[in-house]
C-alpha cells in the first residue's frame, strides 16, 4: 500500500519525522518497505517566466524565447510549441538537467540559434499524455521556484506491507486510523456536502440480487449532465503519486475514492445500459465477455457478473465491460457501490489472471457500513468536477445488512497470554482508540463490539493481539515460558505428530539440519531422477512451471536444498526432512495416496572442521550409521541390508529391511544427477517410510529382563576370508549355532593387507556370559572352539 504524506494529513495532523512514522506503523503491523519521492525524476525542473517571445528567422514553427528562471541573466530557449507566448509561466529544464526519459539537456543550436534549456510539456514531465503544447503554470508562481514545490507535488511516499487480514489498511483512511492510534492524534473524515436535485434514483433504477450470499449490498446513484474532461491538477497529481494513471474526471474520482476510503466504485455510462434495472448474478458456462482492457474473456458459471436488463456489463468486483465504459461522449452516469463475497472475486481474478486494485480489496473484504459515505463522497466530487446534477435518493438493495459483532474479552487471560501485567484501563483505552465499543459492566468478562471495518477481529484472541499491538510488540519482554508436563503430553507422544516430533529431535541430536521444502516440484525434477510419470498428481493452478506437480519422492526437494547450500558456499551438508510423498490413487477420497517419509542427505566433509576430527568425506558408512542409529533409537530390530540393482537415481542402492518389512533404501546419488545439482563430491542419502516405522514402534511389546550379575568373558578372532564374503554372513553363521553362553558378536575391524586383492582380515569380538555363575576359562575355550570349528567347516575362511 502506497501512503502519500499529503493525503494522510487530510485525515490526521501528523507533523513528526517520516522515519518515526514508518517505525511506529511497522510495530503496529504495517511494515515499512521503502520511502521514496514519486516525482524525483522531475526534481531539477524550475519555474520559468517567458519575458520575450519571437518567431525563429529560419523556421516558422519555432519560437525564440527569453526566459527568466530566477538567475542574473535570461536564458535563450528555442521552443516549438504552438501555445508558447510572452508572459506565460512554464516549466523549464535547464542545461545539465536529466529528463524522466533519460534525456540530458545540453547546450544546443537549433537552425543557428543557441538554446540553453527546454520548455516542457506535461508528457515530457510524465504528468500526462498531453503534448499539444507546453505546460502553462499558474501566474502566481515566481521564476526560479522549484517546479515540484511550486506545484505542491507529493515528495514523500511510504511503501507499506499490508498483511492479508488487514483489509482496512488498504486506504489512506485505514492507515490514518493506525497513525491516530500510534500517536494519539484526532482523526477527521472529509466533509460531505452532497447537493441533490430532482427525481428519485430508486424509481429510475431497480436493483436485483440473485442471492444475499454473493452480494450483501448493492447501491447506486445517478448523475446527469456530466462533462467528461481531465481532472484538476490536484487530483491528477495525487493519483500519479500512488501509481495510478489519470484518465478522466469521472473515472479518476472512482480511483481516488478507492485509495482514499478503500471502497472500489464503478461508473457506467447510463445511456449504454439497456433498460432501467441492474442485476447481480452468475455467468453461464463458456460465456464470452469483453472487459475494459479490450480482452475477450471466457467465463465460468462461478463468475459473478453485473447485468443490465439484457446483458452483462461488468465482471463484478474485478473490471468493467467495454459495452458500458465512460467515454468522452458520456453525459449520464450510474455510480455503483457494492459489497461482494470475497471468495468469488478472488477465484475469478486468479483464474483469469486479471488482478486489479478493486479485486485486491474486494477479495479481502470492504467496509459495508462505510459504503454509502464513500458513494456519496464520490458523487459529490463528480458533481463538482464535471458539473453533473446528482439525482435525489439512492437505488439500493441490501439483502444482508451488516450484523454487529460482539466478542468476550477477559483481561486477566489477556495478561496471561501476553506475559504482561497491564491495567484494565490500558486495554479499554486501546479499544476505544481503535473504534471498538467496550462494555465493562462485568469486570472479569467484557463485551467488546468491533466495527465493520475490522473484519479481521473474529475471536477473543484477536483482541489480545490488538492490546499487544497498542502496547508495542517490540516492548514485550522476552521471557522463557514455563514448561510443565501433563497427561496430554503423554497422549500426544502416541499421535503421528508426537512421533514425527520425536524423529525431528533425533535428527537435530545427531547433528543434522532440518530441511523444509515445498510439496510441489517440477516434472523436470522427477524426470531427471527417472521417476515414473504414472501416478503423478498435477496441480491445477501451479505457482510456476517448475512447481507443477506434487512430489512422489523426497529426493528432488532435498537435492534442490543441497544445490542452494552449495551456491551459498556451504560445502558441509548434513540435512534431513520429514515430509509426505503424493501418488495418484483413484480409490482415495482425495484421489491421492499420501505417505510420510524421513530422508537424510550427506555430502562434503564428514566434519565441519578438520581438527581435531578425522579428515575425510561422508561415505556409505556415515549414512548407514545414521540408519542404524535411528532404528536403535526407536528400539527396532537391527536392520538387514542387501544390494538392489537398477535403481533410477541411486548407485549403489541398498534395500533396508527391519524384521520382515522393507522400511526404506539408501545409497549414493548417481554422479551424472549430482552434477546437475552442482555437487562436486558424492551425495549419500537414505529414505525411510516414517509411517511404517511408527506402526512398528506402536506395536512394541514391553519386555523386562534381569541385568547381568556375573562378569563377561571375551575372545577375539580374526578370519582370513575372501573379499566377496560379507562380515554379516560370518555373524549369522555363529549365531546359527545357538550357543547358550554366547551373548553378543561385534565387528571390530576389517583390514586388507598390502598387495592382497582377493582376501581380507575380518576381526570380531565374541562375548560369553553365564546368568548364574562366573565362567571359567576352560568353559569359554570349549564354547569358542565350537565356533572356530563351525566356521572352518561351513565357510571358505581360515584363522
Amino acid at each position: 500500500m502506497l501512503l502519500s504524506m499529503q493525503w494522510l494529513r487530510d485525515f490526521v495532523p501528523y507533523e513528526g519525522e517520516i522515519q518515526e512514522l514508518g517505525d511506529r506503523l511497522t510495530m503496529l503491523g504495517l511494515e515499512l518497505e521503502e520511502i521514496y519521492n514519486p516525482f524525483e525524476a522531475i526534481a531539477p525542473i524550475v519555474v520559468g517566466h517567458v519575458v520575450e517571445c519571437g518567431r525563429h528567422p529560419e523556421a516558422e514553427k519555432l519560437s525564440i524565447c527569453k526566459v527568466d528562471v530566477g538567475e542574473s541573466e535570461l536564458l535563450d530557449i528555442v521552443c516549438g510549441a504552438p501555445n508558447i507566448a510572452k508572459g506565460l509561466n512554464v516549466p523549464v529544464a535547464k542545461v545539465g538537467a536529466t529528463m524522466p526519459d533519460g534525456l540530458k539537456i545540453k547546450k544546443a543550436k537549433l537552425r543557428g540559434v543557441k538554446s540553453l534549456g527546454m520548455i516542457c510539456s506535461e508528457r515530457e514531465l510524465k504528468l500526462s499524455d498531453a503534448h499539444e503544447g507546453i505546460m502553462v503554470l499558474p501566474e502566481t508562481l515566481k521564476p526560479g521556484q522549484n517546479f515540484v514545490e511550486a506545484m505542491n507535488l507529493e515528495t514523500t511516499i511510504l511503501d507499506l506491507g499490508v498483511t492479508p487480514n488487514r483489509a482496512d489498511c488498504l486506504s489512506m483512511l485505514g492507515i490514518a486510523r493506525e497513525t491516530a492510534l500510534g500517536f494519539n492524534l484526532p482523526l477527521t473524515l472529509p466533509t460531505l456536502n452532497l447537493i441533490e436535485s430532482g427525481g428519485n434514483a430508486a424509481d429510475m433504477l431497480k436493483i436485483n440480487i440473485d442471492s444475499p450470499e454473493i452480494c450483501p449490498l448493492y447501491q447506486a446513484r445517478i448523475l446527469e449532465g456530466a462533462v467528461i474532461k481531465p481532472s484538476p491538477d490536484w487530483m491528477r497529481y495525487r493519483l500519479l503519486s500512488v501509481g495510478v494513471r489519470p484518465i478522466s474526471n469521472i473515472v479518476d474520482v472512482t480511483n481516488y475514492i478507492l485509495f482514499e476510503l478503500g471502497q472500489p466504485l464503478h461508473a457506467f455510462d447510463r445511456d449504454q445500459l439497456k433498460g432501467d434495472s441492474i442485476r447481480v448474478g452468475f455467468a453461464s458456462d463458456n460465456m464470452k465477455f469483453t472487459t475494459l482492457d479490450e480482452q475477450e474473456r471466457t467465463l465460468k458459471d462461478s463468475d459473478l457478473l453485473i447485468w443490465d436488463a439484457q446483458r452483462p456489463v461488468a465482471l463484478a468486483g474485478v473490471m468493467g465491460g467495454m459495452n458500458s465504459e465512460i467515454s468522452d461522449e458520456s453525459k449520464n452516469i450510474v455510480l455503483e457501490s457494492a459489497v461482494f463475497k470475497p471468495g468469488l472475486i478472488r477465484k475469478t481474478a486468479r483464474r483469469l489472471s486479471l488482478p486489479s486494485e478493486a479485486s485486491y480489496r474486494f477479495e479481502r473484504g470492504v467496509d459495508q457500513q462505510l459504503n454509502t459515505y464513500a458513494m456519496d463522497r464520490a458523487a459529490q466530487l463528480m458533481s463538482e468536477l464535471s458539473g453533473a446534477k446528482v439525482i435525489s435518493g439512492i437505488s439500493k438493495n441490501e439483502p444482508a445488512p451488516w450484523q454487529t459483532r460482539t466478542h468476550t474479552y477477559r483481561h486477566a487471560r489477556c495478561n496471561a497470554r501476553l506475559g504482561l501485567a497491564l491495567e484494565p484501563e490500558f486495554s479499554k483505552n486501546a479499544f476505544t482508540l481503535m473504534g471498538l465499543e467496550v462494555n465493562d459492566a462485568d469486570a472479569n468478562s467484557w463485551k467488546v463490539t468491533t466495527p465493520s471495518f475490522r473484519l479481521d477481529l473474529e475471536r477473543e484472541a484477536d483482541l489480545y493481539e490488538e492490546v499487544a499491538r497498542y502496547f508495542g510488540m517490540d516492548k514485550i519482554p522476552s521471557v522463557l515460558p514455563r514448561i510443565s508436563k501433563n497427561f496430554e503430553s503423554a497422549v500426544t507422544a502416541d499421535t503421528p505428530y508426537g512421533f514425527y516430533r520425536r524423529l525431528k529431535y533425533w535428527g537435530c541430536g545427531v547433528g543434522l539440519h532440518e530441511a523444509i521444502n515445498y510439496s510441489f516440484v517440477g516434472d523436470e525434477d522427477l524426470d531427471l531422477l527417472g521417476l515414473p510419470t504414472e501416478g503423478r498428481v498435477h496441480i491445477a493452478n501451479p505457482l510456476s512451471e517448475d512447481q507443477n506437480v506434487m512430489r512422489t519422492a523426497l529426493a528432488p526437494g532435498m537435492l534442490n536444498t543441497v544445490r542452494h547450500n552449495l551456491a551459498q558456499g556451504n560445502t558441509h551438508i548434513r540435512i534431513f526432512e520429514i515430509a509426505k510423498n503424493f501418488v495418484e490413487d483413484t480409490t482415495s477420497a482425495t484421489n491421492t495416496f499420501e505417505q510420510t517419509r524421513i530422508g537424510f542427505m550427506l555430502t562434503g566433509q564428514r566434519n565441519d572442521a578438520e581438527w581435531p576430527h578425522e579428515h575425510g568425506d561422508a561415505d556409505y558408512l556415515d549414512v548407514k550409521g545414521l540408519v542404524e542409529h535411528l532404528l536403535n533409537e526407536l528400539k527396532l530390530e537391527k536392520p538387514e541390508v542387501s544390494l538392489v540393482e537398477g535403481h533410477t537415481y541411486l548407485e549403489p542402492c541398498i534395500k533396508i529391511e527391519c524384521g520382515t518389512d522393507e522400511v526404506g533404501f539408501m545409497g549414493m546419488i548417481k554422479p551424472e544427477i549430482a552434477n546437475k545439482y552442482h555437487a562436486r563430491k558424492d551425495i549419500w542419502m537414505a529414505d525411510l517410510n516414517a509411517d511404517l516405522l511408527r506402526e512398528k514402534v506402536m506395536n512394541h511389546k514391553i519386555q523386562f529382563a534381569q541385568l547381568p550379575v556375573f562378569p563377561p568373558s571375551r575372545r577375539d578372532i580374526t578370519a582370513i576370508a575372501p573379499v566377496s564374503l560379507h562380515a554379516e554372513t560370518i555373524k549369522k553363521t555363529i549365531y546359527a549355532l545357538k550357543l547358550p553362553l554366547l551373548e553378543s558378536i561385534e565387528l571390530v575391524t576389517v583390514f586388507t593387507p598390502e598387495g592382497q586383492e582377493k582376501e581380507r582380515n575380518i576381526s570380531f569380538r565374541l562375548t560369553y556370559r553365564h546368568a548364574n555363575k562366573t565362567l571359567k576359562d576352560k568353559e569359554v575355550d570349549k564354547e569358542h572352539a565350537k565356533v572356530l570349528a563351525a566356521l572352518e567347516a561351513t565357510l571358505p575362511i581360515r584363522f
